[in-house]
């Protein structure tokens, strides 16, 4: 039996792929990826609806320690002047964000050099205290360890502080789960080991999480599903990971401006692939900010099935020449114009207000 006949009858029959199978799709075309991919997502979340919740990534400061090779963001000396925000600065863009109707906040500022935990804990706390009803999805796996040593204290006990104080839950930014490739570019952050001990301690603290992956630095195909399978064995032990939203590596300004981008069709097979391959997450992210919004509409024809969150004034992506922005009327209209449901959700994925 050819590859691709196997890879059919496994997700006909509702049966998971294995690696090295998910490694032979890159070989296939779109038009076959995407039957594929559709087949896994109606199994997994049937229907045609598409999701959004309306955002706002607050980037507190651009002062971290990490430095990765593959950012543009992080304050460097004579390039890119360091910040950090006051609490009247975030309490008045959550103010802005709460004026049309947005729900959510992601906090994230990286590695920061000075910050304690009480000073992470008085931000929350701060920010519910005037906002109750906005939901606080902030940080990142590695924001949490790296105050743990600041502080001298634990995983859990760092998710517990952030949580008694008001967080509600912690996005799982993964960058790419291969400590191979996080030694070349990102040394100084978290390993896959850590990763998956936050993802653990979210769990125990009733807390859900997301998984990203950003692709397209130098590492090989294997590679790419050796992060799928940290994902997806994440999400068997756990059950928290609600979303995944892949995403390609922005050279421009980095200290890997040597990388050849990852092109659109590179794009759309990784969507569809990790579609077929995470038969246990729900959600799949269309990547509208890397990719742009053309890109995102076609990615909803690849198992995608939604559309992440406006974003507004995100800052990380934009240091690398990125600029897609969007709004809920667009959003809408891509999402129409694909043959699916526009449907503006919360944190926890459940609708809110459905445009049809």
């Amino acid at each position: 039996m050819k590859s691709i006949e196997k890879i059919y009858h496994a997700v006909d029959s509702h049966r998971r792929i294995d690696p090295q199978d998910a490694v032979s799709l890159y070989q296939y075309d779109i038009a076959t990826l995407g039957v594929l991919a559709n087949a896994r997502r109606e199994q997994i979340v049937p229907g045609n609806e598409v999701g959004f919740v309306i955002d706002r990534i607050i980037n507190y400061s651009n002062r971290c320690v990490a430095m990765c090779n593959f950012c543009a963001f992080h304050a460097r000396a004579g390039k890119i002047p360091p910040y950090d925000l006051s609490m009247d600065d975030i309490l008045q863009k959550i103010e802005e964000l709460v004026a049309i109707g947005g729900t959510q906040v992601m906090l994230q500022g990286g590695l920061h050099p000075e910050y304690t935990l009480q000073q992470y804990v008085d931000m929350v706390k701060t920010i519910k205290q005037h906002y109750p009803g906005i939901y606080l999805h902030s940080f990142s796996p590695s924001e949490v360890v790296h105050i743990g040593r600041q502080t001298n204290c634990s995983i859990d006990d760092v998710i517990s502080s952030l949580q008694n104080a008001g967080l509600d839950s912690i996005p799982g930014a993964s960058d790419l789960l291969v400590d191979e490739v996080r030694r070349r570019v990102s040394p100084r952050k978290i390993t896959v080991q850590q990763w998956c001990d936050v993802v653990r301690s979210i769990k125990q603290h009733g807390m859900h999480t997301t998984a990203t992956m950003t692709y397209g630095m130098g590492e090989t195909l294997q590679q790419r599903i050796e992060h799928l399978e940290v994902v997806r064995r994440m999400q068997d032990e756990t059950g928290i990971i609600m979303g995944f939203i892949p995403w390609s590596f922005s050279p421009k300004g980095t200290n890997m401006e040597d990388i050849i981008p990852a092109t659109g069709l590179d794009y759309l097979k990784t969507v569809a692939i990790a579609r077929v391959f995470l038969d246990n997450v729900p959600y799949l992210h269309a990547g509208w900010l890397t990719e742009g919004l053309a890109l995102a509409q076609i990615a909803l024809a690849m198992g995608a099935n939604d559309m992440g969150g406006i974003l507004m004034e995100e800052k990380v992506v934009k240091a690398t020449g990125v600029t897609a922005t969007t709004n809920i009327e667009q959003l809408c209209d891509i999402i129409i114009n694909a043959g699916k449901i526009p449907v503006q959700r919360d944190s926890k994925y459940r609708p809110i207000r459905r445009y049809v």
